[in-house]
């Protein structure tokens, strides 16, 4: 089969798409032919290995975790599905980005439902679990202010969304070309990160701060700034890693790596598939232009996901 592949840890251009050995479903595994899969930041580190030491990569690494398309085979004592089912899923660390990869039954793998073609189902795993989880993590709650940092982003476009949907009031970070958008997603407010200080047009926006922060752009001390946008006693939560003191009583939470919960996958297809949930697309590129798709998100400005397709 076809594959984008990193032979080793390698700087993006030293990717290729090359004939890789078609996986075999384990017991326990379902294989799938891969119509459409979506690229993620984590991608980028795991090609480069400027995450091996929390995220090793085994090699050859075949980029990519998140995919659409249809079940082809089924290992020993999967139940639930069959070939030809059209299903979603988050492969783990690898193998997305190819004309088949491997997933297994449960939380992270899921049925399409009619209506959602494969490249929006394919960009909706990984980013729209994180934000389900990072939600979920702070107990958001109808009727608080939330902050989104990151807001036009494959995470940030999904979490505006399903604040909105929890009855939050979302302060979304922006350009001025994306405001309109991001006003149409449910954001109440928006922020444009290039021309003003976020933390501070937040403060006049809502005085006396936010309940929440989600910040899926910042990492480390760069958080205790973001912070100051939390209202004493709030919350900040980010995928990413920072201090665990933050000042003014606000707490930080951190999930490294999300942990969906049964059926959060199917509501995150179903939501999409009848249009309460948007999906964005700002790239796609076929197979065979993989490399240069990675080199683009890497390089560009892209408002959400940017997909590769097989078929």
């Amino acid at each position: 089969m076809k594959a984008l592949v990193a032979s080793d840890y390698t700087p993006l251009d030293r990717i290729s798409v090359t004939e890789h050995p078609t996986p075999t479903p384990e017991a326990g595994q379902v294989l799938i032919k891969v119509e459409a899969a979506a690229l993620n930041p984590l991608d980028l580190m795991l090609i480069t290995g400027a995450a091996k030491e929390s995220y090793p990569a085994a090699h050859p690494l075949v980029v990519g975790m998140d995919a659409a398309g249809t079940v082809a085979e089924v290992g020993e004592g999967v139940s639930g599905y069959a070939p030809g089912d059209p299903v979603l899923a988050f492969t783990g660390q690898a193998g997305a980005v190819a004309e088949y990869t491997v997933a297994s039954p449960g939380p992270l793998l899921a049925r399409r439902p009619a209506g959602l073609d494969s490249a929006h189902a394919a960009a909706m795993p990984e980013s729209g679990l994180t934000a389900v989880c990072l939600l979920r993590a702070v107990a958001l709650a109808e009727g608080e202010s939330v902050l989104v940092v990151g807001a036009t982003g494959g995470i940030g476009l999904y979490a505006v969304q399903l604040a909105t949907a929890l009855g939050a009031r979302v302060v979304a970070t922006a350009t001025e070309e994306d405001e309109g958008y991001l006003r149409g997603l449910g954001a109440a407010y928006t922020v444009d990160y290039r021309r003003a200080d976020v933390v501070e047009e937040t403060l006049r926006l809502v005085p006396g701060g936010v309940d929440v922060v989600v910040d899926v752009v910042n990492m480390g001390e760069r958080l205790t700034d973001t912070a100051r946008a939390v209202r004493p006693g709030g919350r900040l939560v980010s995928p990413l890693f920072g201090p665990a003191e933050l000042g003014r009583d606000v707490s930080p939470v951190y999930i490294g790596s999300f942990q969906a919960q049964p059926g959060d996958l199917e509501d995150l297809a179903a939501r999409a598939a009848d249009g309460r949930l948007q999906v964005e697309i700002g790239a796609r590129y076929p197979l065979d232009n993989a490399v240069q798709a990675v080199a683009d998100f890497a390089g560009k400005h892209i408002r959400g996901k940017v997909v590769i397709t097989t078929a």
